[in-house]
């Protein structure tokens, strides 16, 4: 099933949600050639299909920016999905994208060195380096005619549910949209409101699924935090991601030591380094690709996070099918799964990844196994 076939299942898609131009979210692309190389960026808004809204804000689009690394005749595809809270943007991102070029137009085999050196190339934009990493990879698995995950060495028949998502809004609002993701075994809920309470109350109204909650820093103090996941466990939820902002790492670990389901890092975490300081106050962590800096550094944040005897996780940002499908790769090497950023959105400019019921089938399409839906794109 793909993402078209799933809102027509659910009953949740309106005629016209098809009928975006791709192009009229698109903005001028930047071509730049080196040598060999010719990389072009394109910013593209996204259109969510309904208001966002997380404890730090409400979106109704979510500006990407897409990769298409040329080499050889084959074309890379990246994306990367900036974050604000980390003075990301998509203006920011396409700059990195095209400070990097010199980086590219060395030996692209040598993606681990190439990696190295877009980290090093300046602080942060770690969703730029995302974008760059997924083109290498794309580039190196079409060049090499096989998809990710069996260059990976990864077994796609183990590949994880996903979640999804329902950000805070109105409680019938979200009512409806837990009964229309009926092919779906768990939902993640945001809070971080004034209602929390109110909306797991109304939730269990119409669903007994089980559910996962995740908060973005939301709550301000650890008495509150300990008061609500508390209460949340006695409402059938698995574990809540990020209940307090990132950098009460003291109050984190008395949480966890009182706390009677898991606790997850989000914003905590995004490179090694930062793990295992992680490991006393949280259970588990959320590797994004968007915070990490792509699919190398996601690896070796499994490895690290395995060591140290914590719960995996991969998310995603409000990204397309082209990122969701780099993280869908990894996926079966995950305990959970929240990849469903091109699921709520309703001009996606990249097809080729299915759903069957809740789990992403892995594509054995080469690379990434995702092509673009922008016409010369």
């Amino acid at each position: 099933m793909n993402r078209k076939e799933f809102f027509k299942t659910s009953g949740t898609l309106l005629a016209s949600s098809f009928l975006v131009n791709p192009l009229s979210a698109c903005f001028p692309q930047k071509t730049v050639s080196t040598g060999r190389v010719k990389i072009t960026t394109r910013i593209y808004e996204l259109q969510l299909r309904q208001a966002w809204t997380l404890s730090r804000g409400t979106w109704d689009t979510r500006r990407n920016v897409l990769v298409r690394l040329e080499r050889d005749g084959l074309a890379g595809y990246g994306e990367a999905a900036p974050i604000p809270r980390y003075e990301e943007s998509a203006e920011s991102n396409q700059a990195f994208i095209e400070k990097a070029g010199p980086i590219l137009e060395k030996d692209l085999w040598e993606f681990q060195e190439r990696w190295q050196e877009i980290e090093h190339l300046a602080p942060g934009q770690n969703s730029a380096k995302a974008a760059l990493d997924m083109a290498i990879l794309d580039w190196v698995g079409k060049s090499l005619k096989i998809p990710l995950y069996k260059f990976f060495g990864i077994n796609k028949n183990k590949t994880i549910p996903t979640t999804f998502s329902i950000s805070i809004a109105e409680v019938p609002v979200m009512q409806k949209t837990a009964l229309e993701a009926k092919n779906f075994q768990v939902l993640k809920i945001k809070l971080g409101s004034k209602d929390d309470k109110k909306i797991i109350e109304g939730l269990r109204e119409v669903t007994d699924r089980p559910i996962r909650v995740d908060v973005n820093e939301g709550w301000k103090d650890r008495e509150q935090a300990l008061d609500m996941i508390n209460w949340l466990a006695d409402k059938g939820v698995e574990f809540v991601e990020q209940p307090m902002p990132a950098a009460n790492l003291e109050d984190y670990r008395w949480l966890k030591e009182r706390v009677r389901i898991p606790i997850i890092a989000d914003e905590s975490v995004h490179k090694i380094q930062d793990v295992p300081a992680l490991a006393a106050g949280f259970h588990g962590i959320n590797i994004k690709l968007m915070k990490c800096g792509g699919l190398q550094e996601a690896l070796r944040l499994v490895a690290v996070a395995r060591a140290l005897n914590l719960k995996l996780m991969i998310g995603c940002m409000i990204e397309s099918s082209l990122a969701i499908s780099a993280a869908a790769t990894l996926c079966p090497l995950f305990d959970y799964a929240d990849l469903d950023g091109n699921l709520l959105i309703n001009n996606d400019p990249f097809s080729g990844l299915k759903l069957d019921g809740d789990r992403w089938l892995l594509s054995d399409q080469p690379g990434l196994g995702v092509k673009p839906t922008i016409p010369e794109w």
